[in-house]
């Protein structure tokens, strides 16, 4: 199983970056997909999350109005489009994988990507 994210970077506030994380070695569409962020010194947070059946979608409130989660079920992609950066959303933005089933709780994590928001 891999998660792994890319698109994170520095830039201004006010600007845009676009996060997307790729999924191998599960099957896809049947979990929901999370974006997840942890800055310095606090605890990690949920950010987005989107189901796998459906789309429904989910964001903190922090982010609500800014921050865009799809996925691609056929690519097998997740993307967290952020647009009206702050510095406060500098973080290292995780990618999270979550199914229930009568077996349990099946869950993945990427490694992260750092996003600075700094002038």
């Amino acid at each position: 199983v891999q998660l792994v994210e890319s698109g994170g970077g520095l830039v201004q506030p006010g600007g845009s970056l676009r996060l997307s994380c790729a999924a191998s070695g599960f099957t896809f569409s049947s979990y929901t997909m999370s974006w997840h962020r942890q800055a310095p010194g606090k605890e990690r947070e949920l950010v987005a999350a989107i189901s796998g059946v459906g789309g429904s979608t989910d964001y903190a409130d922090s982010v609500k109005g800014r921050f865009t989660i799809s996925r691609d079920n056929a690519k097998n992609t997740v993307a967290l489009q952020m647009n009206s950066l702050s510095p406060e959303d500098t973080a290292v933005y995780y990618c999270r994988a979550d199914r229930r089933d009568r077996r349990g709780l099946s869950q993945y994590w990427g490694q992260g990507t750092q996003v600075t928001v700094s002038s």
